[in-house]
């Protein structure tokens, strides 16, 4: 009965990991088209995730009481729509382009945020005994997502000129518009009623959920920082260009990414959820330390893409624990979780790049910190 509510989640897991990484993809055109700085792009990626949060807290008690069909379309709208105010910013904002891009950024941010809210509830409440198996999958497309985000906006680029990067924009919008028609036809489970709800005060005070918390912001911190730095890595220590880094550091690290996921989903019930997210952490702290102790580049770059491997249940997997453990949570308990997944995502590398900064030599002296 819900196959296809469960795929329309699928695609919709795939199009915010679009959502989330097409710009970054032409930061290098913006600057060079708008006359920009690092700093100002910068922001753009930070209004991004701090949008994706107010977004998620903002949209939790409305969601209880009006359903979640509305803010669905409505998160694949905001998407389309924000892509079409950043194709057409030169034409919308001559003034100042750069004020439209920051424009677009936050109404498909907006859309990325209902994404993340909504795609885990709608999967949690659909009935049956395999949640785990398809959140993990759910998270998985958000892999792929990316890994084809990033090959094929690389393609059109080197078809198409940066130059026509409004085009490509163009093209990607059509996914959103093609979901926002499943989500106006599929089922969707009934949600918690308000009297079996779980109160917002109970749910704060309950130390389980502090360190869900802890363990999806860590987890949002440890996915995000090293994929990031995986690129750099590949270009700064083995001389790739930009295009190729990001195709064999970016890539990799999402493809190990997205395999764990489906394979925990697939294998689910031969692999207990608590174990394989240990599992995955202690592989983090041996890749980490592989990574910044080898004196080969090579073997360093080939930690940070396993790492990959581990982090890939960190954040599904506290999403499936949190609902698991407070199943009339409601919207609240996804809220929640969704900001604290995105502050770990925002805060983890801006925290690296800042021990970078302030302390090089610590850096140098002792990487492993």
């Amino acid at each position: 009965m819900y196959k296809k509510t469960i795929n329309a989640c699928y695609l919709g897991s795939f199009i915010m990991a679009v959502a989330c990484n097409l710009s970054p993809l032409l930061y290098v055109t913006f600057m060079g088209e708008f006359g920009i700085t690092f700093e100002q792009v910068g922001r753009l990626t930070l209004l991004n995730f701090f949008t994706q949060i107010i977004t998620s807290l903002s949209f939790s008690k409305p969601t209880d009481r009006h359903g979640i069909r509305p803010f669905v379309t409505l998160a694949h709208f905001m998407v389309f729509l924000g892509f079409l105010v950043m194709a057409f910013s030169r034409q919308l904002f001559a003034f100042n382009p750069y004020f439209g891009l920051m424009v677009a950024t936050v109404i498909y941010s907006v859309g990325a945020g209902l994404f993340e809210l909504l795609l885990n509830i709608i999967i949690l409440a659909i009935p049956g005994d395999a949640k785990e198996k398809a959140t993990s999958i759910l998270h998985s497309f958000y892999a792929w997502g990316f890994i084809v985000c990033v090959v094929i906006t690389t393609i059109l680029i080197r078809l198409f000129g940066r130059a026509n990067w409004p085009l490509i924009i163009l093209m990607w919008s059509i996914l959103p518009l093609v979901n926002f028609f499943n989500f106006m036809r599929v089922p969707l489970a009934p949600q918690v009623s308000e009297e079996k709800r779980t109160r917002l005060k109970e749910l704060i005070s309950s130390r389980y959920f502090i360190l869900v918390i802890l363990g999806i912001a860590v987890g949002g911190a440890t996915e995000v920082s090293m994929s990031q730095w995986t690129s750099t890595f590949a270009e700064s220590t083995l001389g790739l260009s930009k295009e190729i880094g990001d195709l064999v550091g970016l890539c990799l690290f999402a493809l190990l990414l997205g395999l764990s996921r489906a394979i925990f989903g697939a294998w689910k019930g031969k692999f207990p959820l608590m174990k394989a997210m240990f599992a995955g952490s202690v592989l983090c702290v041996v890749c980490y330390l592989v990574a910044a102790l080898s004196p080969w580049p090579m073997l360093s770059l080939v930690a940070c893409i396993l790492s990959g491997l581990g982090s890939g249940l960190l954040w599904p997997g506290s999403v499936v624990n949190g609902s698991n453990h407070f199943p009339f949570a409601g919207a609240a308990l996804f809220a929640l979780l969704a900001a604290g997944g995105n502050v770990g995502a925002a805060v983890g590398p801006w925290l690296i790049g800042l021990t970078a900064d302030i302390a090089p030599t610590m850096v140098k002296a002792a990487p492993w910190l």
